[in-house]
C-alpha cells in the first residue's frame, strides 16, 4: 500500500515540482560527496602515503652538508616558525593529532595528559632551531642530555615549551624519512620518569614519541635538538645594539 499511496502522490505533482526536487537532491548528495572528500584529504595526514606525497610535491631534500659548530645562536637560522596557543587545551591538542592521523606513543600520550603540559593562551609564532649535538661541539658518539642543554643554553639558546613537539607535529608534514627531533624541557610521568618529546618520521608515518629524559641520558650527537633563543641571549643582543656607537657620535 505504501507503494501504492507513493505512485498516487507523485501523479498529483507537476512535472516542474518533480524536476526542482530531483536537481536539489542532486545538488545536496553533490555537496555531501565534497564534503567527505575534503574530510578524508584534510583528515590523514600524517600517514606514509600522506608523507610521501607532501615530499614529492614539495620537493624537499634533508642536507647532507658535514656539521659546523656553533658559536653562538644568534650566528643559526630560523629552522621554521610555528604558531602556539592554538588550542583551548592538552586534549584538544591530543584529539587534533589524532584527527590528523599522527601515531602517538604511550609516554607521549602520557606527557600530554600530565598537568605539567599546558598550551599557550593565545595564539603566537615561535622560532625555531634544529642544532645537532655534534654542531654544538660535542664529539664522542654520544652527549648527556644535561650537557647538552647546558652547552645550548651557555650558546643563547633555550629549550622549547613543551607544547612545540605536538605543534610542529601538526604542523610539519614534509619530515624526511628517518630524521627524528628533540626539543622540550623533559615532563615527568605518573610514575616520576622525565620523558622528552620527539617528533619523528619513522618510514611509516610522522609520529610522536616520548624518549628518556633524565639527565644522564645518552643522546647520539647526530640527533637534532629543538631550541628557541633565550631571553636572556635577545636581552643581552639588544644592549650590545643599544651599545653600538652611531656614526658621528662621541
Amino acid at each position: 500500500m505504501d507503494r501504492i499511496a507513493g505512485k498516487d502522490f507523485y501523479r498529483t505533482i507537476p512535472h516542474r515540482s518533480i524536476r526542482r526536487q530531483s536537481g536539489a537532491a542532486f545538488i545536496a548528495m553533490f555537496c555531501t560527496a565534497c564534503i567527505v572528500l575534503f574530510a578524508s584529504e584534510a583528515g590523514a595526514q600524517c600517514t606514509a602515503r600522506d608523507v610521501l606525497r607532501n615530499r614529492l610535491t614539495l620537493k624537499a631534500t634533508p642536507s647532507s652538508a658535514p656539521p659546523i659548530p656553533v658559536q653562538s645562536a644568534f650566528a643559526v637560522p630560523v629552522w621554521r616558525t610555528i604558531t602556539v596557543g592554538t588550542f583551548a587545551n592538552s586534549f584538544a591538542l591530543l584529539n587534533a593529532l589524532d584527527a590528523a592521523g599522527c601515531s602517538i606513543g604511550g609516554l607521549a600520550e602520557e606527557v600530554l595528559a600530565r598537568p605539567a603540559f599546558t598550551v599557550g593562551t593565545r595564539k603566537t609564532s615561535v622560532d625555531l632551531f634544529a642544532v645537532s649535538a655534534a654542531e654544538l661541539g660535542f664529539q664522542a658518539g654520544t652527549a648527556r642530555l644535561a650537557d647538552v642543554y647546558a652547552r645550548a643554553q651557555e650558546l643563547g639558546f633555550g629549550l622549547a615549551a613543551a607544547e612545540v613537539a605536538p605543534q610542529l607535529r601538526l604542523q610539519f608534514r614534509d619530515q624526511p624519512m628517518g630524521e627524528y627531533l628533540i626539543g622540550m624541557e623533559p615532563i615527568k610521568t605518573w610514575k616520576g620518569e622525565p620523558v622528552i618529546l620527539t617528533v619523528a618520521n619513522g618510514g611509516e608515518g610522522l609520529v610522536l614519541i616520548g624518549r628518556d629524559g633524565r639527565a644522564d641520558a645518552e643522546i647520539p650527537v647526530t640527533a637534532r635538538f629543538l631550541f628557541t633563543r633565550s631571553n636572556e641571549a635577545v636581552l643581552a643582543k639588544e644592549v650590545r645594539v643599544d651599545e653600538t656607537p652611531t656614526p658621528g657620535r662621541r
